[in-house]
């Protein structure tokens, strides 16, 4: 699999040979989406939480008599059938989210990203993307250069210049390639994989 290999303009100045083992494989839509979907249930907290009849702050009395009213009868104003009644199944702090994905899975739906963001145009390599102080201003001017404004850089070692300099930027995210997650390769309009995290991938997701 060949990919575009830019300059620092941002232009394609060379074809780079990719495996194709990570960047060639053919789509898998419902794999894509599964993994997509345990990343984000996988990151979810459980804390929110609901009260059931016991826990709501109500009376013990009996709302009315039991019968002669024509109403249903009622015990108390705790039911969940109330307007300010407890909930029949409440949600707790205890909730679990989490879904299994396997390790095979895994990879294999990661390469299937990739590979299909290679075919879109979306997946561009480079030398290497460094900056020699931690500015903002610098690494925002050298993406401009380059015509990116929303992008996911994968660099084989993030520095604490790039680091610090690419923190403040909404629409760019630096991360080494074991960080590289589903939701972000989707996320991102483009992204850029320097010649030494196409290394680590390989040995990932191959």
């Amino acid at each position: 699999m060949q990919l575009e290999l830019l300059n620092e303009q941002g232009q394609a100045a060379a074809k780079f040979d990719a495996p194709e083992t990570v960047f060639g494989r053919d789509y898998n839509e419902a794999l894509v989406h599964q993994i997509v979907v345990a990343y984000q249930a996988n990151a979810r907290q459980g804390t929110r939480a609901q009260k059931d009849r016991e826990q709501v702050k109500h009376s013990t009395k009996k709302p009315f008599k039991q019968k002669g009213t024509g109403r249903a009868r009622a015990g108390m104003t705790s039911s969940p059938l109330w307007r300010g009644g407890g909930r029949t199944f409440p949600n707790s702090p205890e909730e679990n989210f989490t879904q299994k994905v396997n390790k095979k899975m895994y990879r294999a739906g990661m390469a299937s990203i990739f590979s299909q963001l290679a075919r879109q145009g979306r997946l561009a390599v480079v030398d290497s993307i460094k900056v020699d102080s931690p500015k903002t201003k610098t690494l925002a001017a050298k993406l401009k250069a380059m015509n990116l404004e929303s992008v996911l850089v994968i660099a084989e070692e993030v520095d604490e210049n790039l680091y610090l300099a690419s923190r403040n930027l909404t629409n760019v995210l630096v991360v080494e390639p074991r960080y590289a997650d589903p939701v972000s390769l989707v996320h991102f309009k483009k992204v850029l994989v320097t010649k030494g995290a196409v290394d680590q991938l390989k040995e990932m997701f191959a």
